[in-house]
């Protein structure tokens, strides 16, 4: 039996929950050509999303090529380009007449051709003799999709990760390349929200103001509730309401963990899922992954892992270098509290939330979250 919660990729629609609004939504920016920067907690379904939009792109619209491109382990232009290219190729095969084309373009730069052993696809590598050589095979795979006879939405995942490439110039390489693209609309998708929102919202930027924003929060929690409960009872099990209002609150309504505590509960195969069963699933959880977590006080400084702990026992916390907060858990000064945090946001163990209301502080692993505060 399938199991209806999925944690890890995406299955098809049929197992996509909720979203109803944001899907329509890029579904309406890509038809009208504009593109969309799109900000989400890591895990909270931003990558799902997408797939999604590109079945319904797939069922409305036979006028539009998606493609998906992860940039998330690139470092510099060179990997940038291979992981394009990688994906251009798979989104037209060799064998067909794009794909053919595509090959037949790519033999001016010179790539090497192989076979990735684990999944058969062709792999593309290039070889540059100068700089310039990447930023004119990066143009020269943008312009490829330009040409095309049918528009390309190309979606570019962890799109910050350029902040981080070895060259200086490729905001202001891309931003050129892209504004002069008319059949290419992008979404350019981020989980780090103040790397993204300095990209395109900061004036003195290449990317101001040149995308729609969309974020992505988490479900409603009536809209949750009900799918669980339904998911069960669809396969003849019992959920006890007072059991899904807890591991809504237990996992914050976080899409990845939600679903992660639901597929283990389901794969328990009760007749009843009662609190106790919950609980336990919760602990369970944490205990395997308790080893993955040990890792992460091996890498960090005594005070920086006592300030983890803190903000894990606290789970939301507004002013981190407060006085009552640094007295607390013995955190030392304001001066040292501020650099050991932002250690902790650059290794993505700490996130800020910015809302109209409020602005705040947590872990961002939610499973390390509850361990920290379990053990700590």
């Amino acid at each position: 039996m399938d199991n209806p919660f999925v944690f890890n990729g995406y299955r098809g629609k049929e197992y996509f929950f909720d979203r109803e609004k944001e899907t329509i939504l890029l579904l309406q920016h890509a038809l009208s050509g504009v593109n969309v920067t799109l900000i989400a907690q890591r895990r909270m379904g931003k990558t799902g999303l997408i797939f999604r939009l590109f079945d319904e792109l797939k069922t409305t619209s036979s006028t539009i090529t998606p493609i998906y491109v992860d940039i998330f382990a690139t470092r510099d232009i060179a990997e940038l380009n291979h992981t394009l290219a990688s994906a251009i190729l798979a989104a037209f095969p060799e064998s067909s007449s794009i794909g053919h084309r595509f090959i037949s373009m790519l033999k001016g730069f010179r790539p090497l051709v192989g076979i990735d052993p684990l999944t058969g696809t062709p792999q593309l590598q290039f070889t540059y003799q100068n700089p310039s050589e990447k930023e004119q095979t990066l143009e020269g795979l943008l312009l490829f999709l330009e040409k095309q006879d049918k528009p390309v939405l190309l979606a570019i995942d962890e799109f910050q990760q350029i902040r981080d490439y070895k060259e200086d110039n490729i905001e202001a390489l891309l931003r050129t390349y892209i504004q002069r693209l008319h059949n290419v609309r992008f979404i350019f998708c981020g989980s780090k929200k103040h790397m993204m929102a300095d990209i395109f919202s900061n004036p003195q930027r290449p990317f101001f103001a040149s995308t729609q924003f969309v974020g992505l929060n988490a479900i409603p929690t009536e809209n949750y509730a009900h799918y669980i409960r339904k998911s069960f009872s669809d396969h003849d099990r019992q959920i006890d309401d007072e059991v899904v209002d807890f591991i809504l609150q237990w996992t914050r309504r976080h899409t990845y963990y939600t679903q992660r505590v639901c597929h283990d509960l389901f794969a328990l195969n009760l007749p009843h899922v009662a609190m106790a069963d919950a609980t336990q699933c919760c602990s369970r959880l944490l205990t395997l992954n308790e080893p993955y977590f040990l890792q992460y006080k091996q890498l960090l400084t005594s005070g920086q892992w006592n300030l983890l702990i803190a903000l894990a026992k606290e789970q939301e916390v507004e002013q981190p270098y407060a006085h009552a907060f640094l007295s607390r858990y013995n955190l030392g000064s304001t001066s040292v509290a501020r650099r050991q945090l932002q250690t902790l946001i650059d290794k993505d163990l700490v996130f800020q939330e910015t809302t109209k209301e409020r602005s705040y502080y947590a872990v961002a692993d939610l499973f390390l979250l509850r361990w920290l505060a379990r053990e700590y």
